[in-house]
């Protein structure tokens, strides 16, 4: 509590107080971004995108998305990632122009995603420049919620994989565009409804045995 109270003291325009309310009951935002590479300290977004959820439902017809032109050249590995060049975002909106309505559109929240600590770490650092505060809503992280769900009670030594795709096998999730901001927001908030489902009726997730040799055939 006394950090958010700090925060908005750190405020430097008023007109964005409206983060430090509740949001709507029942409702949440979930979030992705698409980067110039993997360093939180300096590269930069080059796509945005976040959905609204209601309850059980995911809103998909009130979508934030947004392409974003960087100043920082992305790097090889990133777009093999998800396959934004340079000139697939020269024509994007500045960032500048693409925090006041994402904030407007994200309030005051919660904010979902799969490892989302990263995007906003490096959300933060745009909006740390221009309003003196990082974004200061609750977040919630799907691959937390699947882990409970299934390797909550494990033994030790339980071979643990929280990667995206395991995540949709086990919630039988097709993934679609894989590392589009918008498919992977969508996707981790269908996520997050159907893990909060399972929260509330104390569901599990089986596991499976783990063997390091299956699928080895020998030579």
């Amino acid at each position: 509590m006394f950090a958010r109270w700090l925060a908005r003291l750190r405020l430097k325009d008023p007109t964005y107080a409206f983060l430090f309310e509740p949001g709507p009951e029942g409702e949440a935002v979930s979030l992705d971004c698409e980067t110039t590479g993997l360093d939180r300290r300096k590269d930069e977004i080059v796509s945005i995108a976040a959905v609204r959820i209601r309850g059980s439902r995911v809103l998909t017809s009130e979508a934030f998305q947004a392409t974003v032109r960087c100043a920082r050249a992305i790097k090889p590995e990133a777009i093999k990632v998800h396959g934004l060049r340079e000139r697939d975002v020269a024509m994007g909106r500045a960032m500048a122009e693409v925090l006041p309505p994402l904030l407007r559109f994200i309030g005051g929240r919660p904010l979902v995603g799969y490892y989302l600590e990263f995007d906003v770490a490096i959300l933060n650092r745009y909006l740390r420049a221009w309003l003196g505060i990082g974004l200061p809503n609750p977040r919630v992280e799907v691959s937390g919620l699947y882990y409970d769900r299934k390797y909550g009670d494990a033994p030790p030594g339980t071979h643990v994989d929280l990667s995206f795709a395991e995540i949709a096998s086990d919630l039988k999730l097709e993934l679609i565009d894989q590392h589009d901001a918008l498919a992977d927001a969508t996707t981790a908030a269908l996520m997050y409804v159907m893990l909060k489902d399972m929260q509330t009726r104390r569901a599990r997730i089986a596991r499976t045995p783990y063997s390091p040799t299956a699928g080895f055939t020998g030579g």
